[in-house]
């Protein structure tokens, strides 16, 4: 096959230091992708957003790595995916400078797009540089199991700091977190991990990088505003977009000659199932988060550290449940590993459902947040594993872009899904309980709309009116309780959907193990590129 290198070595030299650096390089991007929903009461104050804002400034570093990876993962797997890595961990120290100074929703909006932008440069070459150095086998499941844990184990570190931050500092200084971190792994992947390793030589298709670009965009901004005030049709009009764009994307990678996603890949069984599954897994863990960050500020009265350290069991059980996953990987295979994760992972859900409510104990909270870590951290191994294996090395970047994508896309669409959810339930629930009051029609539109908008909005209404403070804080709070539940009952149901998709449609570990030697043969026995159709 064209611009195929020979096979990758057991193990790196020096392999230590290479997997720190990759990993610490993938810990930035996490840590950035939810330092902001810690923040989000204090943002909301301070510019005055409405939910649908606050909706955008949390899911716009997801939507920047989720529109940029399979374009940016192609580059890398062409022109050097060490340069990449660089350029990424370069440029999100301007680009974390520019959300922290922000002086307005748009601008913060911008830099967090941005900061997704350079996470999408560095992210998708540490998985697929570990992929390039490591051999198969279960040196590789372990390094990967490592890469999947602490990197996700990131996206729950990032608040808990940025608690700390809150305390002393301004909203903006939540976004300098994983500066240092950038600094120090730029050096160390400047120093010790290899140049070019198994890199394709063939021409990247910048028309279906394009493509998806703004297709992703389209679809994750279209969900993210469909309930603002007025702003339906444009959001329709996004998603529809986002609609045709996909067709016309998956007709030209079925005919460009280097595709940039190769859909004769893509269809094989051991990639799109784990693609699909990793989208639903990850965007739990993420949606729970950016919902769990308000309920914990607006509804329970915790401080902003408290809030960011309640998440910690979340991120004690991703780190726990990794190494384990890498052993149940390798003796039952990637099917049963991932439905493990899933029974996890819809308990914690159950839990939000039914205990999290105004008074609720930090004990459903802290459980709730445990389970829904373990289940991630044993899921997403096996998923990485998966697509990463069901390639050949020199298409890797396209593996470890999905395997991005499935974090980040599932993460952005699973947040603004939610968060839409929120949204609806949230104004609906306060609109029935002014309309149910006594003096509904002493409320006048602008007043209506200011409660309905946002707990933000609300609470700002409230000072300043403090002879109604107390009833519009109550009613906020449990029009929050009744919008969340709409957000938890969803999230419940797309769990169980995964579930039921990977229990049918993925092969346990002899069929698994049997598709993968198919694979590797169809792979290495041809001369044009294109894999047989037979082994998908």
């Amino acid at each position: 096959m064209p611009g195929t290198a020979p096979s990758p070595p057991a193990e790196p030299r020096r392999q230590g230091l290479v997997l720190s650096a990759l990993i610490l390089g993938a810990l930035v991007c996490n840590i950035n992708l939810a330092v902001a929903n810690v923040a989000l009461p204090d943002i909301g104050r301070a510019l005055d957003s409405t939910q649908t804002a606050l909706t955008l400034i949390a899911v716009g570093c997801t939507l920047g790595l989720a529109m940029s990876v399979l374009y940016l993962g192609a580059i890398g797997d062409r022109y050097g995916r060490k340069l990449l890595l660089l350029a990424g961990l370069g440029l999100t120290v301007p680009a974390s400078a520019i959300s922290a100074w922000a002086p307005t929703t748009e601008v913060l909006v911008a830099g967090r797009i941005f900061t997704g932008i350079a996470a999408g440069m560095a992210y998708p070459t540490t998985l697929a540089l570990i992929t390039a150095l490591w051999g198969e086998g279960p040196k590789r499941v372990r390094a990967i199991a490592l890469w999947s844990g602490v990197s996700a184990g990131g996206a729950v570190l990032g608040p808990v700091l940025a608690g700390l931050l809150l305390e002393r500092f301004w909203w903006g200084s939540v976004f300098l977190i994983a500066v240092p971190l950038a600094v120090v792994g730029f050096v160390l992947v400047a120093a010790f991990v290899p140049g070019h390793v198994n890199e394709s030589t063939e021409a990247v298709d910048h028309v279906g990088g394009g493509l998806s670009v703004v297709m992703v965009a389209a679809l994750v901004l279209g969900i993210g505003i469909i309930s603002a005030p007025g702003k339906l049709e444009i959001a329709l009009s996004m998603i529809g977009i986002a609609v045709v764009l996909g067709g016309v994307f998956a007709w030209r990678e079925l005919r460009a000659p280097n595709p940039i996603y190769d859909l004769h890949y893509a269809r094989r069984r051991l990639f799109w199932v784990p693609a699909i599954a990793g989208m639903i897994i990850f965007g739990s863990l993420v949606g729970s988060m950016f919902i769990g960050q308000q309920f914990l500020q607006n509804v329970l009265g915790y401080s902003t550290l408290g809030a960011g350290t309640a998440i910690l069991p979340a991120a004690v059980g991703m780190v726990a449940a990794a190494p384990v996953s890498a052993r149940l990987v390798v003796r039952l295979g990637s099917r049963d590993t991932m439905l493990l994760g899933y029974a996890f992972i819809l308990p914690a859900f159950l839990v939000m459902l039914f205990a999290w409510n105004e008074g609720a104990s930090y004990v459903w909270v802290g459980l709730a947040y445990l389970l829904v870590g373990i289940g991630a951290g044993l899921a997403l191994t096996p998923a990485a594993r998966s697509l990463t294996g069901s390639v050949p090395v020199t298409r890797v970047g396209m593996a470890s872009g999905t395997a991005d994508l499935q974090r980040d896309l599932g993460g952005s669409v699973m947040q603004a899904l939610l968060g839409t959810i929120l949204t609806i339930g949230y104004a609906s629930a306060f609109t029935a309980q002014i309309n149910a009051s006594a003096a509904a029609d002493q409320v006048s539109e602008s007043t209506q709309n200011a409660l309905t908008q946002s707990y933000s909005s609300a609470a700002a209404l409230a000072e300043r009116y403090p002879e109604y403070q107390a009833q519009i804080i109550q009613a906020a709070q449990q029009s929050f309780i009744d919008g969340a539940n709409w957000a938890y009952a969803a999230g419940a149901l797309a769990v169980v959907a995964g579930a039921i998709l990977v229990a049918i449609a993925y092969p346990r570990l002899n069929g698994e193990k049997q598709r993968i030697a198919e694979y590797e043969a169809a792979d290495g026995g041809g001369t044009s590129g294109a894999p047989s159709t037979a082994a998908a």
